[in-house]
Order: structure tokens, then sequence, then C-alpha cells
């Protein structure tokens, strides 16, 4: 009986993981944020996009972080923001054919990302050559 108990239990956590990160992504730029108990940490998910560069702008537009980034299958990111001073932040995420921006609110104990973007740019070019559009 307790060795049924157990497998239950792992069985729940394995599939609660699996959904926690098995979440839909249509490559674009669909940004997850990821919840973290420690409080001056961000995480999110951006499923399905191989290559992205992410920015951190302080809400002047100044630049103070930027990396390329890849993943085989998507990109998981971490950031502490310790060492921010409390205020409002922006995270980009652009890739070929899309720029993103979401907003980052830095207090004395926590640092939330927001979800939703705040402003979404399709960029035109070769990247949108090969979209369709579809209007019904």
């Amino acid at each position: 009986m307790k060795k049924m108990l157990k497998l239950s239990l792992v069985c729940g956590v394995l599939f609660t993981g699996i959904s926690a990160f098995a979440i839909d992504g249509n490559g674009d730029l669909a940004l997850h944020v990821i919840r973290n108990s420690d409080g001056k940490l961000i995480t999110f998910a951006l499923n399905n996009v191989k290559k992205a560069n992410l920015s951190i702008y302080e809400k002047d537009g100044t630049l103070i972080y930027s990396e390329n980034a890849s993943g085989k299958d998507g990109i998981l990111r971490t950031f502490s923001l310790e060492e921010f001073p409390e205020g409002t932040y922006f995270l980009e995420i652009e890739d070929n054919a899309k720029r993103v921006r979401h907003e980052i609110v830095v207090n004395h104990d926590k640092s939330i990302l927001s979800s939703n973007a705040i402003s979404s740019v399709n960029k035109t070019g070769s990247a949108a050559k090969n979209t369709s559009v579809v209007v019904r």
C-alpha cells in the first residue's frame, strides 16, 4: 500500500512538472512567466523560439543588459534583479519576425515580470515574406 501511495505521489509530481513546461507555443514570441518563490528572481520561457535577442531597458530607454539567446526547442532564462534599484524596467525580446516588450516592476522585496506584452511590433522584410494572413 505504501508503494502505491509513493508511486501515485511521484506520478502526480511528474505530470505537474511536465504540464508546467508543456505550454502551447506557436513560435510567435509568446512569453510564459514561471513563478518563483525567491523574491527578486524572474524566470520565463519562450517555447518554439530557437534564437532571440533579450534586452533589459530602464524606464528612460537606457539599455542595461543584452544577450543573444538560443535553444534547441525554446529558451528558458532566469534573471536575478537583486542589484536593481526599485522601479520599472522593460524586457524586450526580438527575433527575425517580431519584437515584444514586457514590463518588469522591481520593489524592495520582489520583482514582477508581466506575462502580457505592453507592445508588439511585427517586422517586415524577408522574414515576413513567407507568412500568410487570414481574415475572417
